[in-house]
């Protein structure tokens, strides 16, 4: 059969994703903190796009709740609103930057003349801030201090250069150590062990109990019990046997008991002090209020976020009629501007519209508490706001709530069920509504006899909860609850 070359014209129906689709996607998907960063690197990239006065906010909340609207051409907004916003920046006048400057909390620098303090020279606010030395630091300046030859310096820096946040030697043996740099055995042990004994004491053990070992040593040095436990016997201490380790020891189980109050003293992870890790505080990107007639009120907070308009000075050279390459360029940038600023404000009537619902279907929750939630999926959501699924997860996804009963991620409310025992006796119950009793049953129990996971569950059955022993034991994993024989007391 002869092979021939022909054009063809078809058409047929295909979708496909534009650079503007995938920006308001992406948009949809960030965090309160990255969208921000990406307002902030959208004002560095776009001539026309600029952070506009309160006054011309165009992140407006309209009134009674309703969504945010998805602006039109045009920056102008309602006079009244305009009104309102401008008598509210007329009415703050306190001059913060003069306040802070009259109330330094450093000393000031006194002035070389010998006529007092010179205000103009003080530090700034910013300025006296000092950052808390990380554990590496630490270690390096007291092993400067110390009285180390260059040789045992050298092992000390590697050593210390792979110690973890929580204050152990990780990822490296002595062994390979010592053969990296071509020194004894012996010299890499000596270093090692003197890291151990420098503050924090017991750092740079290679396991807990080499950790509490070194600690034990230093602060109880006559304690021989506390340190056989350690060194012998550490496992048995975890599962709290002290029958066997008395055994063992051949002493009494009273004087095992009071050696591991002592050994609950030392800090197994003595790095933690100096850990760089900060506390994130979280803005909730919604609040839902109570109001007074019972019903809730959902309100999108645009504080902190920076509002924008396309800037007015580009459109009137574009009005101008220029047809030049830099015009055409100009309009490309305003064109992608307004987009930009619709697709924030469809990201904020999306959030807006997905809380709702979520108020609407978990009404119990926020009347009652974390007990009242009810089981939820995301098409559940999906259905009641008409959107994908997709786009349900992508809204719920980093998106805190603050609610009268705490403030929580949109993705906590979409819980698995647990079935009743008895069908007729009442709803399902959501499995985030099970944990929570779980970890109401163990607040509550005797500590010198915790619960079991089967007698929790035995417990659950007899509230209707049908839930299996390995479920209850998931779920107290997943809470950071310990096993019975590791929450008993001593």
């Amino acid at each position: 059969m002869a092979q021939k070359m022909s054009l063809n014209i078809t058409m047929k129906p295909q979708l496909r994703m534009t650079q503007q689709l995938q920006q308001a996607i992406k948009l949809l998907q960030l965090s309160r903190l990255e969208l921000i960063d990406t307002i902030q690197e959208e004002l560095t990239e776009n001539p026309t796009l600029e952070e506009a006065p309160d006054s011309e906010s165009t992140f407006v909340q309209l009134e009674e709740g309703e969504p945010p609207a998805i602006p039109n051409e045009s920056e102008d907004l309602d006079n009244s609103l305009r009104d309102l916003d401008k008598s509210i920046a007329e009415g703050d006048s306190i001059d913060w930057d003069a306040y802070l400057n009259q109330y330094q909390t450093h000393t000031p620098l006194p002035d070389t003349s010998g006529q007092g303090y010179v205000g103009e020279e003080m530090p700034s606010y910013e300025a006296t801030l000092s950052a808390q030395p990380t554990l590496v630091e630490h270690l390096l300046r007291q092993v400067q201090l110390s009285n180390m030859d260059e040789t045992q310096r050298r092992i000390a820096c590697e050593i210390i250069s792979n110690i973890n946040e929580d204050g152990y030697l990780v990822g490296i043996t002595l062994e390979e150590i010592a053969e990296m740099l071509e020194v004894d055995l012996d010299a890499v042990v000596f270093v090692q062990e003197t890291i151990e004994e420098f503050d924090p004491t017991g750092v740079g053990a290679r396991d807990l109990r080499e950790c509490l070992l070194a600690q034990a040593e230093i602060l109880y040095p006559d304690n021989t019990l506390v340190r056989s436990i350690i060194d012998e016997h550490i496992s048995l201490l975890e599962r709290k046997n002290y029958d066997a380790i008395a055994r063992a020891l051949k002493t009494t189980p009273d004087r095992v008991r009071r050696a591991a109050q002592v050994i609950t003293t030392l800090n197994p992870r003595p790095g933690i002090k100096y850990s760089d890790e900060r506390p994130q505080y979280i803005t909730p990107d919604v609040f839902v209020e109570r109001m007074s007639d019972g019903e809730y009120h959902v309100v999108v907070n645009d504080d902190g976020l920076p509002k924008l308009k396309v800037s007015s000075y580009y459109s009137d050279l574009v009005r101008s009629g220029n047809a030049s390459e830099a015009a055409s360029y100009i309009r490309e940038k305003m064109s992608s501007a307004r987009w930009f600023i619709r697709s924030i404000h469809q990201r904020e009537r999306t959030i807006y519209r997905v809380t709702e619902a979520i108020v609407a279907r978990q009404r119990e929750f926020f009347e009652k508490g974390v007990q009242y939630l009810k089981p939820m999926v995301l098409k559940d959501i999906a259905d009641d706001t008409e959107l994908s699924e997709s786009t349900i997860s992508r809204v719920t996804n980093k998106k805190y709530v603050h609610t009268p009963q705490g403030t929580y991620e949109l993705k906590f409310f979409f819980t698995s069920k647990i079935s009743r025992m008895d069908a007729f006796s009442g709803e399902d119950l959501a499995s985030t509504a099970v944990q929570n009793r779980i970890k109401q049953i163990i607040s509550g129990e005797n500590p010198k006899k915790p619960l079991s996971d089967q007698k929790i569950a035995e417990m659950l059955k007899d509230e209707n909860i049908d839930i299996a022993r390995r479920t209850v034991a998931k779920y107290r994993e997943a809470l950071g609850i310990l096993s019975s024989a590791q929450r008993k007391q001593i």
